[in-house]
């Protein structure tokens, strides 16, 4: 019997796994290792030019250049990398700085309109 350690994942890769695995038979957790191995097994096939798949990441091919295995891991890399940028943005100190008023929702789903002047 395979044995588990705990791990983290986002929210959404949950939730969707919790869907797909309701209608696969599977638990979220079942889902999430079976998606884990196809992704194992799809960077491992020798079917897979990783070499085409660095330079699409690199911008020296274009995506639509490469076949749809390949197209696969490279959006899965997008999603990472865009997901990792939108973790480390924080619009509220670029506003600040360009001395730029913004909205937001407060904690209640109300716009708050944020002035550049004063902060309010």
């Amino acid at each position: 019997m395979a044995t588990t350690s705990p791990t983290r994942i986002d929210d959404d890769i949950f939730e969707a796994a919790r869907v797909v695995g309701g209608v696969m038979n599977r638990s979220a957790s079942q889902q999430v290792t079976h998606w884990a191995r196809i992704g194992r097994e799809l960077e491992a096939s020798p079917n897979v030019s990783h070499r085409e798949v660095i330079e699409v990441l690199k911008g020296e091919r274009h995506y639509d250049s490469v076949g749809y295995q390949e197209q696969a891991i490279i959006r899965a890399e997008w999603g990472e990398l865009a997901d990792r940028r939108i973790a480390r943005l924080n619009l509220v100190t670029i506003f600040e700085a360009a001395n730029q008023s913004y909205v937001e929702f407060d904690d209640d789903g109300q716009v708050m309109r944020r002035n550049a002047q004063d902060g309010q």
